[in-house]
């Protein structure tokens, strides 16, 4: 049998509510002596065994012999782990005491950059006296051109890491490549930028870890290929992942990107894990990144991600998408409303 062949005859096993628990451990027992994977997701309202690996030889009717089952169905979609069909409960990832997802609602605000400590402290403050729950700010910069602005690195990491300990946020900024994972280790939540969302090397390495994970979407990828990224991460054991759309390329050139809204609401339909949107990167326009953050609410997303610089106009980084303190104070003032209009939580 070809590998694609395995890929597809994936299962899905919904328990019985009232299901002993002897027999179930019994049941599964029995499945991992045939080889498979499995995947025990237990909700509010519903107990799932997602079967991984060659599920054809199975039989439905003899799944649905055994006395602890009510139903079961197979599953076509490469993504597994990922897959709402096998955890129908939205995930929460903890960030360092910030929940995000399951009706919790979270903002990440700060710099594109890190270019000095008293700039990324002062930003800190302020993002967090507005209500933003974690404090962004890049290190290592992924930049088209090699002769931008790349980052202080690790003096940047250091300096973010002083930052948290005058505000006490949570911080949150990208890595590279795997040879930078042990600078990482006190960073609260490692992003994976867009550049790298199909650098497998670096998902799995990043998976090997149960540090929480941002990882964005590429520029040019579909929601799949996205949603299968995460599994890549999902796969090494790490199942603390948080999507983030941040606009996709078109054919558009009037913005930096154009913003996904429906992809928002179609990942939640595909997948359990958090959504959050990043406006900033996805127009590349400061006077846009308010309505776009308004938006991005209303669609249902768990997070928002934003820019925000003490001095745009002189910023080293992405200055014309980067919203000033006051503004973002006026735009965090709208958006405690609007998220819990919607009846979520503002962690």
């Amino acid at each position: 049998m070809c590998e694609k062949d395995k890929e597809t005859t994936t299962m899905i096993i919904v328990l019985k509510q009232d299901a002993p628990d002897a027999q179930v451990r019994e049941f599964c027992h029995e499945l991992q002596d045939m080889g498979l994977q499995i995947n025990d997701s237990k909700g509010s309202d519903t107990h799932i065994l997602g079967l991984i690996g060659d599920t054809k030889a199975i039989a439905e009717s003899w799944v649905l012999a055994n006395p602890v089952v009510e139903t079961c169905r197979r599953v076509s979609e490469p993504y597994k782990k990922a897959n709402r069909k096998f955890h129908p409960d939205d995930s929460v990832i903890d960030v360092n005491g910030v929940k995000i997802g399951g009706g919790n609602f979270a903002v990440i605000a700060g710099p594109c950059s890190i270019e000095s400590e008293e700039q990324i402290t002062y930003c800190a403050q302020r993002v967090k006296d507005a209500g933003a729950s974690l404090l962004r700010g890049g290190a290592f910069k992924p930049r088209t051109s090699p002769y931008s602005f790349q980052g202080m690195r690790s003096e940047g990491l250091d300096l973010l890491k002083l930052a948290r300990r005058a505000t006490g946020s949570p911080i949150v900024t990208e890595i590279m490549n795997t040879e930078h994972l042990p600078l990482f280790e006190n960073v609260d939540l490692i992003q994976v930028g867009a550049r790298n969302m199909q650098n497998f090397e670096l998902l799995k390495a990043v998976g090997r870890q149960k540090k929480p994970v941002l990882l964005k979407r590429g520029l040019a990828n579909t929601l799949e290929e996205f949603v299968m990224s995460a599994e890549y991460i999902m796969a090494e054991g790490n199942e603390n992942v948080i999507l983030c759309e941040r606009g996709i390329r078109t054919f558009e050139t009037s913005m930096r990107n154009t913003l996904d809204l429906a992809g928002v609401v179609m990942l939640h339909k595909m997948t359990h894990l958090p959504v959050v949107v990043d406006p900033s990167h996805a127009c590349g326009h400061a006077w846009m990144v308010p309505q776009l953050a308004k938006a991005a609410v209303a669609a249902g997303a768990d997070g928002l991600m934003i820019e925000v610089h003490n001095n745009p106009a002189k910023a080293k980084c992405d200055g014309a998408q980067s919203l000033t303190p006051d503004q973002f104070d006026e735009l965090m003032g709208f958006i405690t409303k609007e998220v819990e209009f919607f009846g979520k939580k503002m962690n």
